[in-house]
């Protein structure tokens, strides 16, 4: 069988996150069965990171192994036309047999959206996490600055899976804003449970003034995630960028 590595976008809103679950529909579920049809036999799909219920995905990368002719090249055609619409499947390619899409990753970047208006938007609904007050975006800013290195990030993970560290290494978070909405980017070597929307809601916390931007860094080294900032809705999260070496790399350039 032939290792395939495939670019996927999808859309997060009516399905349980990623991971296969035996009563739920999810992205890996529905791809799956997509898969199997097309190719008349059972396929694994393993994915770079497991992305919960309503997150969505503007670049995702999966892996899987079949024993079809079907060239890569035209898997994407054939397959979306057995996907819902809110799942696409937008170039695949032969990867190295030892490829996998979760342990080849390098690094991600996850971007929360939220759209700040004192009037909300219904077409942003399930899309961007609508706050009417104000952004503080200099404090704000300012104490995403102290996220970025390898720190223990303790503090703003969900308890809920088990991991052999809570360190991890955050390159850079990035605020930007564009019009009505402001994203928060955040490129790191991986993400704990819920930790990108536990940082963006640290970051509200800075903003409202519960938390001062320089109390970030006491705050990480307690790892009590009671002390700081809520987890923000899942709504606004996507996977924004993935990083690879090699061919598959190319793929999301």
């Amino acid at each position: 069988m032939r290792n395939i590595a495939a670019r996927i976008m999808y859309d997060g809103c009516k399905y349980h996150g990623w991971q296969v679950q035996k009563t739920e529909t999810t992205i890996a579920g529905t791809l799956e069965d997509a898969l199997s049809r097309l190719v008349g036999h059972h396929v694994k799909v393993h994915g770079c990171g497991r992305t919960d219920a309503g997150v969505h995905a503007e670049r995702y990368c999966a892996n899987f192994r079949i024993s079809s002719a079907i060239p890569p090249e035209r898997l994407p055609l054939a397959l979306n036309s057995l996907l819902p619409p809110d799942i696409a499947l937008q170039q695949a390619m032969y990867a190295p047999d030892d490829f996998d899409a979760n342990l080849s990753c390098i690094k991600k970047e996850y971007t929360y959206r939220i759209y700040n208006s004192r009037i909300r938007n219904p077409f942003y609904s399930n899309r961007a996490y609508f706050y009417p007050q104000k952004l503080n975006i200099e404090a704000m800013k300012q104490a995403a600055r102290h996220f970025v290195g390898t720190h223990d990030f303790a503090a703003v993970r969900s308890v809920g899976t088990e991991t052999k560290t809570t360190i991890r290494t955050v390159y850079w978070y990035e605020i930007e804003e564009k019009g009505p909405i402001t994203e928060l980017k955040a490129c790191a070597n991986g993400f704990l449970y819920n930790m990108a929307r536990a940082m963006a809601g640290t970051l509200l916390y800075v903003s409202e003034g519960k938390i001062l931007p320089d109390d970030l860094p006491a705050l990480l080294e307690k790892k009590d995630r009671r002390l700081t900032g809520p987890t923000v809705p899942p709504g606004g999260l996507y996977l924004t960028r993935i990083w690879y070496d090699g061919s598959v790399g190319e793929m999301f350039t």
